[in-house]
């Protein structure tokens, strides 16, 4: 009788599930690695987010006019998101059951800067024992002795004058237009001193000197200084504090044919190696930025596949710039960017019904909110453990952490937790952790504490769990991945009828 080899070699339905599932998981985190190889700095990781969200149908509001007043009306069913400065992203769905008395919103916050070295308002260093160095300045709280020794590109912003066709009387004008650079070549160094000249003090302390040791060297002075005199003479003051030849790779990667049109960026560096999958069988993803394009990536995924149909609330997302460095700007958490989101949106869809007092209607709105302020989080260290209390040491790929803090460095109270376990329930019981910091450790803060503070708005504190937190590459596990995004999904899905239950 023939072998029926189909029944053989065929996995049982358990495995062949299993199969699928970890192929998702892998397949969503190399999309994940595009995503934070192709996002070095917010401006990158804006745009890149507004791409998405594009091909996902939403329309862009013109964050300087009133909503409502050009072409496009905000009203339920639609899906739209604007900018600030580039670098801070505010997108949202509008629920089909949208009512204006009864509906809030259900919002998710994040970040989108990292620490890095960014280039300085004039980079142009006095040559030092032939080697050109760019001068840079450290942005946020970052491992900096990680930067060493790494492959570093330069990327950001650029602000460049272009001719402006004017239809109607067919004369040239001039606009400066904001133009995002990435130079992926390793173009800057910054090179840790041999162990045969330092003490063996040093050697046990390496202590970096933010000054005087993280000067990325770019070049030699003869190469660079080759044909640059005639350039310099030509140059503004603003350029003359540029080496040229910065200029001018910046110029040829932009096509720009006169580097005098550059009139200021906003440029970091980067580290040019692209994100991976790691471990024996690909189960951590390591990359740098994972502290929190991981939230901004995971977030517009579930946003951009969240459908209205019988939604009550507004999903939101802000994803701000500036976390790193406190919050305190025009466009950071600490902005009034998430006040006036909720304002200007819920006056859009209010319209012309004055039967309601607006300031009672706001009032009422920010009550009916949530907010999930979402930051990477500590998992616990195997070589390290003991920096972990044992009851609240988070594991990689173990699912979504639940930050506490009694001192209110994080927002998360009874309720607002077990309105994030109760919605991980009702969704096939997504894994969920928690870290509360030992008594003996200082702990960090998020967004989570100065929105809820300007707002009023409910708030909890949950984070994916990470390793290398501020390095300059950083290691989370895929798993954990997949678990944030399908948690963010439910969390858009749910948590209304969650609140509802709740009594006040």
């Amino acid at each position: 009788m023939p072998i029926d080899k189909t029944t053989t070699t065929a996995l049982p339905l358990a495995a062949s599930c299993d199969k699928k599932k970890k192929e998702g998981v892998i397949e969503f985190a190399q999309e994940a690695c595009d995503f934070f190889t192709n996002s070095p700095d917010p401006f990158h990781a804006v745009a890149n987010s507004t791409t998405k969200l594009d091909a996902a149908g939403f329309q862009a509001l013109p964050s300087r006019d009133p909503f409502g007043s050009s072409s496009i009306i905000i009203k339920p069913g639609g899906k739209y998101y604007y900018t600030i400065n580039q670098s801070t992203l505010v997108a949202f769905v509008v629920g089909d059951n949208y009512q204006p008395e009864s509906s809030g919103f259900t919002i998710l916050g994040g970040h989108t800067d990292s620490p890095n070295l960014k280039v300085k308002v004039r980079s142009k260093k006095s040559a030092n024992h032939g080697c050109v160095q760019l001068g840079v300045e450290c942005y946020g709280g970052g491992l900096w002795h990680t930067w060493f020794d790494r492959d570093l590109g330069i990327s950001g912003r650029v602000l460049v004058r272009r001719p402006k066709k004017d239809n109607e009387n067919d004369k040239k004008k001039v606009v400066v237009k904001q133009e995002l650079v990435k130079l992926q070549q390793p173009v800057a160094r910054v090179s840790t001193l041999c162990i045969h000249l330092q003490s063996p003090e040093e050697r046990k302390s390496f202590h970096v000197n933010k000054e005087n040791h993280t000067a990325p060297i770019i070049g030699t002075h003869t190469i660079l200084q080759e044909g640059s005199e005639e350039q310099l003479n030509e140059m503004s003051d603003w350029q003359n504090g540029h080496y040229p030849i910065l200029l001018e790779t910046i110029a040829e990667e932009l096509q720009i044919d006169d580097i005098s049109d550059i009139v200021d960026w906003e440029l970091n560096l980067f580290d040019v190696q692209p994100a991976s999958l790691g471990g024996i069988r690909k189960e951590f993803l390591q990359s740098a930025r994972l502290d929190n394009l991981a939230t901004v990536f995971c977030a517009v995924q579930a946003l951009a596949s969240h459908s209205p149909a019988n939604q009550n609330d507004v999903s939101l997302i802000a994803m701000f710039d500036h976390e790193e460095v406190g919050s305190q700007s025009a466009h950071g958490a600490g902005s009034p960017v998430m006040m006036e989101a909720v304002t200007r949106i819920s006056e859009a869809l209010l319209g012309n019904d004055h039967t309601n007092n607006n300031k009672n209607h706001l009032s009422a709105t920010l009550r009916q909110s949530f907010l999930l302020s979402v930051d990477m989080a500590h998992a616990v260290h195997p070589n390290y453990s003991n920096k972990h209390e044992s009851n609240h040491a988070p594991h990689l790929n173990a699912g979504l952490v639940i930050k506490i803090n009694s001192n209110q460095r994080y927002t998360t109270n009874a309720v607002t937790g077990y309105i994030v376990r109760e919605i991980a329930r009702r969704n096939g019981n997504l894994p969920i952790q928690e870290f509360v910091v030992r008594n003996d450790c200082p702990c960090g803060t998020t967004i989570g504490p100065i929105i809820a503070e300007r707002t009023g708005i409910r708030t909890v504190d949950v984070g994916m769990p990470q390793l290398s937190m501020h390095s300059c590459r950083e290691m989370m596990g895929i798993e954990d991945l997949t678990n944030g995004y399908k948690f963010f999904q439910s969390y858009f899905k749910d948590f209304s009828s969650v609140d509802a239950e709740l009594e006040d």
